[in-house]
């Protein structure tokens, strides 16, 4: 098989990511929005590297051996500059086209300094802790800073991690979805309402895939377009 048809399905069962049809199934969305990138010096950021830190109770200091969807990406995207934001340590890790942030989502502030850091990212995808206000706090800071046209991917929209997730607020499958059914972000915090709104005029699309394509799961994954 030639480097230009791999399937991007196949990369992720073959470096274990969950990402693939072991799990999700989210490469095969994503094989769709992204192949027109491959061959681009595109900016490519994702968050949250490896499943087992703390929002399932394990030390942010754990010792990490492994980057799957790294290693799939910087295959993906053979010209891309690959970014790696996480709450654990994955600086061991050494690609020429690879740089790592450490970064706990926890703090906006902390997620505003990692983010101007970086180069303006082409995509975005975040699969941290996916606590709603590290979600939010992410997007806030991240998605004016895409570039026109960019891509922003939230996944695992359905699950909270009990020792983040902050009591009574809006999760963001549903702040997403008052804005699919009424062009305009509600949320529980006013604050964090007027933030999104005031990113409306650069959002073209705001599209919520339900997990493995099926119907009657819930909210999975959000892609946001920006104009």
């Amino acid at each position: 098989m030639s480097k230009s048809a791999i399937n991007l399905t196949d990369l992720a069962d073959q470096y274990g990511s969950d990402k693939g049809s072991t799990k999700h199934r989210y490469t095969e969305l994503y094989h769709m929005l992204f192949h027109p990138y491959r061959q681009r010096k595109i900016n490519f950021l994702e968050m949250g590297l490896l499943i087992g830190g703390p929002e399932h109770g394990v030390d942010k200091d754990r010792k990490t051996t492994d980057l799957p969807s790294i290693r799939m990406w910087l295959e993906y995207f053979p010209k891309a500059q690959i970014m790696g934001l996480d709450v654990s340590d994955f600086s061991w890790f050494e690609h020429e086209r690879f740089s790592f942030h450490r970064c706990d989502m926890d703090s906006r502030d902390e997620v505003a300094a990692a983010a101007a850091s970086m180069p303006a990212p082409d995509i975005v995808i975040d699969d941290a802790s996916h606590a709603s206000h590290h979600q939010q706090n992410a997007f806030l800071e991240i998605f004016p800073r895409l570039k026109s046209g960019g891509l922003y991917v939230i996944e695992d929209l359905r699950w909270q991690p009990p020792p983040y997730e902050v009591k009574g607020i809006t999760k963001t499958a549903a702040l997403l979805r008052s804005f699919i059914d009424e062009r305009q972000f509600s949320h529980t915090d006013s604050a964090i309402a007027e933030g999104f709104n005031a990113l409306i005029p650069e959002i073209s699309a705001c599209i919520v895939h339900p997990v493995k394509y099926q119907k009657h799961r819930k909210d999975q994954v959000a892609v946001i377009h920006k104009r």
